[in-house]
């Protein structure tokens, strides 16, 4: 079931995005964080929410979306982001969460989703462009993680 994310998910969201602070460089924060945390950036935007996949009451991926820049001119751009618990990768539900979120942004009015992939990514950069993103360019060596 997908859903708004709730306050109660926040412990859950964090094991998940945890895992991924700790295991790769597809974030490059590199500190865990807490429910707390999460909760905070839930609150962020309150016309941004964001979605939890939810299976056997077990939170097992979620998405949202935040704002590009805080200049008005980019007021119809957001930055998305998706992630899925590791033994829940590849049964179809990153995809499924993130076509919800990205449809719910076009009816809030939202024109454009950025992507941000660390490379490599071969999954990521197909699993984006299967879901109709583009590459519109790379910026190289901005991030330093795992000594790379």
């Amino acid at each position: 079931m997908i859903r708004i994310a709730e306050a109660k998910d926040a412990a859950s969201i964090a094991i998940i995005y945890n895992h991924y602070i700790a295991n790769s460089t597809v974030t490059f924060e590199e500190e865990a964080v807490d429910s707390q945390m999460i909760l905070k950036r839930m609150n962020a935007h309150k016309q941004l929410k964001w979605w939890v996949c939810e299976i056997e009451n077990e939170i097992v991926g979620y998405a949202y979306a935040t704002y590009w820049k805080p200049r008005t001119a980019y007021r119809y751009t957001l930055e998305t982001s998706v992630y899925i618990a590791s033994d829940y990768q590849k049964k179809g539900i990153g995809k499924k969460i993130y076509s919800h979120l990205i449809e719910e942004l076009k009816t809030l009015g939202f024109k454009i989703l950025l992507a941000r992939i660390s490379l490599p990514n071969k999954g990521s950069v197909l699993f984006h462009e299967n879901l109709g993103f583009r590459r519109v360019g790379q910026l190289e060596r901005v991030g330093f993680k795992f000594n790379k």
